[in-house]
């Protein structure tokens, strides 16, 4: 039986909340929001610095946030370094803080977790994915840090949390360490009707394909677009998210689409445009090479939404044969399962009839963040003993 303790909870490795920066930031506004409703202190680190997407998206820095304490950190806003910096000043901070737990979430920001771990906190780790094999990272420094994150995890993290079965098998075969399987979650969205999104792009119901998130190079949106322009169909294709230091793979994608006038870019979404665009797709897709927990397949299923995606494991047991899916990176197949779809409306809407239900069902929120404060009283409890 755990105690019912009320804990004080240091957060970290997220780049800011509330701003929908990424999937990490999602989980530490969801996990820290509802675990000081159920009555602990949590602080949050917040990074420095501007909206990955551009300084126009960037938020009032706040003190609190629904009652979440927000400290933001000195860091050096500069590409590769930002998080490092961040992470370091937030993990310095936390170890001198009176806080019963420390989490870290994401690998790169685990390179610092000895420093509180040094000075006597429980922490645990949130392997979000194996960022290490992102794109970004493969060259120079990031990939070598985000490596010795990892390891640094495996090794002192009092508790490791990982989002997928893939990731769980990947440390107990590298490291030999058991882990939690605890998935992200989603709530049940309002679904809206179609009016910024056809007063900006002309968008209605059911009038196209959506892809919504970062757009980096493991996303696959390059197999997306390849695909829908050998697709014979008067919906149209839209791409919507901001960058992450993929300046380079936004201006090829728009080169690839240039030829075909129903692709089209929106940028960053948020609020209201975000919620329309998932509201009144046809068909959303996800054609990832390499994904840790999909919240943006969550999110769009939790819209009621027919998804089709690769067949990575990430994804595949999101959908458990709720959806589609292709083979990774074969054009070949994506584009004839988007013309089957297309083709085929009765199969697309018995999807969307039963997304929603089955999503928010198996991915809850409050299940979660319980599961999660029971691994922290485990925690508590052992070092009381």
């Amino acid at each position: 039986m755990m105690n019912d303790k009320k804990l004080r909870i240091a957060m970290l490795g997220h780049k800011r909340i509330p701003s929908r920066e990424g999937g990490v930031e999602v989980v530490v506004e969801e996990l820290s929001t509802r675990m000081v409703q159920r009555g602990h202190a949590v602080t949050c680190y917040n990074r420095g610095g501007h909206h990955v997407s551009g300084r126009e998206y960037d938020v009032q820095k706040q003190k609190t946030y629904q009652g979440v304490r927000l400290k933001t950190v000195w860091t050096l806003d500069k590409k590769g370094l930002a998080a490092m910096t961040s992470s370091l000043f937030s993990a310095i901070e936390a170890g001198f803080g009176r806080y019963d737990v420390v989490h870290f979430h994401a690998e790169g920001p685990c390179a610092m977790l000895w420093l509180p771990k040094l000075l006597g906190k429980r922490c645990i780790a949130t392997i979000h994915g194996l960022d290490w094999q992102r794109a970004k990272w493969k060259q120079g420094l990031g990939a070598k840090y985000i490596k010795i994150g990892e390891k640094v995890a495996a090794k002192y993290a009092d508790e490791i949390i990982v989002l997928s079965k893939e990731v769980q098998s990947y440390f107990q075969v590298t490291y030999g360490r058991d882990t939690v399987f605890i998935p992200n979650g989603v709530n049940r969205p309002k679904e809206v009707a179609p009016e910024e999104i056809t007063a900006r792009y002309g968008l209605e119901k059911d009038g196209y394909i959506l892809f919504l998130g970062r757009l980096v190079p493991e996303k696959g949106v390059h197999y997306l677009i390849e695909a829908f322009q050998n697709v014979r169909t008067d919906k149209k294709l839209v791409i919507a998210g901001g960058v992450s230091d993929t300046e380079d793979y936004l201006e090829m994608l728009k080169k690839l689409a240039a030829p075909d006038p129903r692709i089209l870019f929106t940028g960053f979404v948020q609020g209201k445009l975000l919620g329309e665009l998932y509201s009144s797709s046809y068909l959303y897709v996800l054609p990832s090479d390499l994904e840790g927990m999909p919240l943006s397949l969550l999110e769009a299923m939790s819209y009621g939404n027919c998804c089709l995606t690769s067949d990575i494991a990430e994804c595949a047991d999101v959908l458990a044969n709720n959806g589609v899916t292709f083979h990774k990176a074969d054009i070949r197949d994506l584009t004839e399962k988007l013309q089957y779809l297309v083709d085929n409306e009765p199969v697309v809407q018995n999807y969307k009839t039963l997304a929603a239900d089955y999503i928010c069902h198996r991915y809850n929120w409050d299940r979660i963040v319980d599961e999660t404060i029971r691994l922290y009283q485990k925690l508590d409890s052992t070092q009381e003993q």
